[in-house]
């Protein structure tokens, strides 16, 4: 039988969730990265109890080979083996595996027309790089400490000009990561300001507790900035087992700071918080999970918000991993398939949006670029410096056996629910 709303919430599809239990994950911090260096990284072990304590990997001692062509060598050989790895995890991860149709013969069947992209998207989402004080389980993006993608100064600028030729364009949503590590996000953040753009923060809340960023929370009531907060649950418990120890109660102590600068209750200061579930089901219905978040958080500690978005966890990378341990892949794409929505399909976030990555590359949506699925134009991957303008961008969509996460149920999007 199905479960009911509070057994959903008190996590107990996912009861084996403590240190040296099967949810334990272990991840190749930045292998890319630092592979090019000749570094080497060991597998670094990340569970409830460390998930937001990762360490990053310090470069390989390459002097002591003693000479530049053994470094060379080295170096090659480490970026060899490397992609190797990263190859091996993604045939792994690939839902090519799983027996389910494909999402596009999905949509003919049903007499819908492919996904395609509005002449005039009004959001344009810029994730501004992987680094992250924290490494979730359910992170499609695989952000931590140890990755080293940020945004460069060029690419900011370029995509400055971009939005100030595109007056379509009437919200900046800043992604990462933890958005507020990489050294543009200030210049961002002001430059959009400036143009009456509304700039949202997709916020972790444990980075404004962490120190180098005390005045962080003041930068963002100073420019009117919107948050999106991550906050899986108003329980210690469920927040613990995604997200790692210590979490909640510094997102708790980010929310009261928050409140007291005005956000959840200036109009002009929207703190909104997202729900991911912490196992392989969809979200409850928004709208009533909502209230109880308001009740609780309030009741217990004083907090106020805005809205709750209830996102479904796609099937990409960690939470993925998690799938694949526990074989329950082929059950979470059954169940997603089962539940597609026709409905969905007209108003999924990808249909008036478009997405730039840290080295200025478009794609359709966060989760293509996870899945390194671009915009392309003449076979080559899309990025700022090929256009002058966004109307260039082309407006078909690609899609993807993952698609079927955002078109289940009622539908899940950055927002939250889509209907």
């Amino acid at each position: 039988p199905p479960l009911t709303l509070a057994q959903r919430l008190d996590g107990l599809r996912e009861p084996d969730n403590g240190p040296g239990s099967s949810k334990m994950q272990t991840t190749l911090g930045a292998l890319r990265g630092l592979a090019a260096t000749g570094a080497e990284t060991g597998a670094a072990r990340h569970g409830p109890t460390s998930a937001a304590r990762l360490t990053t990997p310090r470069p390989g001692l390459s002097g002591r080979h003693g000479s530049s062509r053994a470094v060379v060598v080295r170096s090659s050989a480490a970026e060899e083996l490397a992609q190797r790895r990263l190859d091996k995890k993604a045939e792994k991860r690939s839902l090519r595996q799983v027996q389910m149709p494909e999402f596009n013969e999905t949509l003919k069947q049903a007499g819908l027309e492919l996904i395609q992209r509005s002449p005039t998207p009004e959001t344009l989402q810029i994730n501004i790089g992987l680094t992250c004080n924290l490494a979730c389980h359910h992170c499609h993006v695989e952000s931590s400490p140890g990755k080293q993608e940020t945004m460069s100064h060029e690419v900011a600028e370029k995509l400055v000009r971009l939005v100030e030729g595109c007056p379509s364009i009437k919200t900046v949503d800043i992604t990462g990561g933890a958005p507020e590590m990489h050294p543009e996000f200030r210049f961002l953040v002001k430059s959009f300001r400036e143009m009456g753009k509304d700039v949202i923060d997709r916020c972790n809340l444990t980075i404004l507790e962490t120190e180098g960023h005390e005045e962080t929370a003041q930068f963002l009531a100073t420019n009117g900035v919107k948050i999106v907060a991550s906050m899986p649950c108003y329980t210690p418990k469920n927040v613990t087992a995604q997200r790692g120890d210590g979490v909640f109660d510094d997102s708790i102590t980010a929310l009261q700071k928050l409140n007291a600068l005005g956000y959840g209750t200036d109009p002009q200061l929207t703190l909104d918080l997202v729900y991911n579930p912490v196992a392989g089901f969809l979200p409850p219905p928004q709208g009533s999970l909502e209230a109880d978040y308001k009740r609780e958080l309030e009741k217990h500690f004083g907090i106020v918000f805005n809205s709750l978005f209830a996102i479904t966890n796609m099937p990409i990378k960690r939470f993925a991993d998690d799938l694949l341990r526990d074989g329950l892949l082929q059950e979470y794409m059954d169940l997603l398939v089962e539940a597609f929505n026709p409905a969905t399909t007209k108003t999924v976030m990808c249909v008036n949006q478009v997405h730039v990555n840290w080295a200025g590359v478009f794609s359709d949506c966060d989760f293509n670029m996870a899945l390194n699925l671009p915009i392309a134009r003449s076979g080559e991957p899309l990025t700022v410096f090929d256009i002058d303008s966004l109307d260039e961008i082309p407006a078909k969509v690609v899609t993807d056996r993952h698609c079927f996460g955002c078109t289940a149920g009622s539908g899940s999007s950055c927002g939250g629910e889509v209907v």
